[in-house]
């Protein structure tokens, strides 16, 4: 199995040209499948995983022990949609003959909408960073980009200084299957970028770094996906917000904040660079269930109640 999988590895990047968080993602879904394959038996010959064995009810098996586990329904969807990646993979090399993932049927989805910042929560939460030194106004900048541009962390993360255009205030994003899309940045954004790019230049000194990536840990090199997380997790607990936040809240909250100041789904869609209005559609949820609130509690006739007959 292991041939076959650096075979799918390779296929991923040079074929399908993915990110490397969509390469982890993959690799990681596929290695918790022959984790469970090893510990349960299925498809198990003289301790090795046959890859012609693997079953449909391998794979069922597969779904009910992540279910037992708590995973949400749509974590497996994406992990059964992986397997069927691969096992498809595996048919057109002729590994296997037939695709079993794609006879298991999906788990119902939850419709489960995004938590988000209001205006007023975002706003405090871009004015935690406090302090003029290279952590501090690093995080300004982090924090305005990211809410300016409502980016993806894997983006924000991979961002280099010649993506950044100040004079023209435009950023090129490099986001899901190597699409590119020209962002703008508003004015807070700008001036906060503008005072990091000065001090990041002390830091590539001080350490002697040659990186060109646009955001730097303290050591001089190129922040984490998972530093990025630490960082922003760091100030929505200082900020003590409710509601479930996380850092991807901050993208959510770009849109949403977006539609409610009167922007188009399709320019909201661009912005994101969702590939399908369908997912920028999530979206208008948030913005509807706010205003049946709104109504509820100022226009006259929903507040009386209906006589009774």
């Amino acid at each position: 199995m292991e041939k076959a999988l650096q075979e799918f590895k390779n296929y991923l990047i040079v074929e399908k040209n993915a990110s490397p968080h969509t390469l982890d993602s993959y690799l990681n879904d596929i290695s918790q499948f022959q984790d469970f394959l090893t510990r349960s038996g299925h498809a198990i010959e003289s301790s090795t995983i046959q890859l012609e064995k693997i079953d449909r009810l391998a794979v069922r098996s597969f779904m009910g022990h992540l279910y037992e586990k708590n995973f949400s329904g749509a974590t497996m969807r994406r992990k059964l949609s992986t397997l069927s990646s691969f096992f498809r993979f595996l048919c057109r090399e002729g590994y296997l003959k037939t695709n079993v993932a794609k006879t298991v049927p999906a788990p119902r989805m939850q419709n489960k909408l995004p938590a988000y910042f209001s205006v007023d929560e975002m706003f405090r939460l871009l004015q935690l960073p406090e302090g003029e030194g290279f952590l501090p106004v690093r995080d300004r900048a982090l924090l305005e980009l990211f809410y300016s541009c409502g980016l993806r962390i894997s983006e924000l993360v991979g961002l280099t200084l010649e993506d950044i255009n100040l004079d023209s205030r435009m950023v090129k994003v490099l986001g899901k299957g190597g699409k590119e899309r020209l962002l703008p940045l508003g004015r807070h954004c700008v001036e906060a970028l503008k005072m990091y790019l000065n001090i990041r230049k002390d830091k590539i000194r001080e350490f002697g770094s040659g990186t060109s990536k646009l955001f730097l840990n303290y050591r001089g090199t190129e922040i984490s996906t998972r530093g990025v997380r630490k960082v922003v997790e760091k100030y929505i607990k200082q900020g003590n917000f409710s509601g479930g936040v996380s850092p991807h809240s901050i993208r959510h909250s770009f849109a949403t904040h977006l539609l409610e100041g009167g922007a188009d789904l399709r320019s909201i869609q661009e912005l994101l660079g969702h590939s399908s209005l369908s997912t920028t559609q999530k979206y208008t949820h948030l913005t509807l269930d706010r205003l049946s609130e709104t109504y509820d509690k100022a226009h006259p006739r929903a507040k009386e109640k209906p006589a009774m007959k």
